[in-house]
């Protein structure tokens, strides 16, 4: 990968991760309820899950999935299934007081992870990355050596700051009746983000 082809790839990468999405919004919903340390577990979920995909991707399996529309169908109805019981259940405890020490790091952790790996931005972004910025003519190992450091930093810069900034207005508002709003809004954020996706076209699907 050139450096033209590298600085074209690390900016579709930077607007990929900083758009606002489940993983976002799950992000700032720990820092405000558990606290920034704590919640760095589920920014190691997404970093899982962008090798995860990066590794899927570059084999031309995640190609695989969205070219086979039942499969993709199911996934799709499960993972909006997923997202709108996270959405409900956040919403009903947003009026509980928040309590740090509730979640263990592997609760955190699987927890993100699973958000990430249902989240079709996901599916749509790595596609997009390896349709459009690796090299057909260069062996894909050697190009693999740029894409996943680029990839990861900015990936792990980007959650970081919504996670900090969750914890910022977690100290800020703990307690008060904005927090209890702002944690319903990023709930109906999930139910949102479920509705669209059970409702989004299936590829191959008429």
């Amino acid at each position: 990968m050139n450096w033209e082809s590298w600085t074209v790839f690390a900016l579709f990468w930077v607007v990929f991760v900083t758009t606002p999405g489940p993983n976002a919004v799950n992000c700032i919903t720990n820092g405000m309820t558990i606290g920034f340390r704590q919640s760095l577990w589920g920014v190691l979920a997404i970093l899982t899950q962008a090798v995860l995909f990066l590794s899927l991707s570059a084999a031309g399996i995640t190609a695989l999935i969205v070219a086979s529309p039942e499969a993709f169908h199911l996934a799709k109805l499960a993972g909006a299934g997923v997202l709108v019981y996270l959405g409900l259940r956040g919403w009903i405890m947003a009026g509980r007081p928040v309590r740090t020490d509730e979640r263990p790091g592997g609760s955190v952790y699987w927890r993100a992870f699973a958000i990430a790996t249902i989240n079709p931005k996901s599916v749509a972004g790595y596609l997009a990355a390896f349709s459009q910025f690796v090299q057909t003519d260069v062996p894909i190992a050697s190009q693999m050596w740029v894409i996943f450091p680029t990839a990861l930093t900015l990936t792990c810069l980007s959650y970081v700051t919504y996670t900090a900034l969750g914890a910022g207005i977690g100290r800020a508002a703990l307690g008060a009746v904005f927090n209890v709003w702002l944690r319903r809004a990023l709930a109906a954020c999930f139910i949102i983000y479920g509705v669209l996706l059970g409702s989004a076209a299936t590829p191959g699907r008429g």
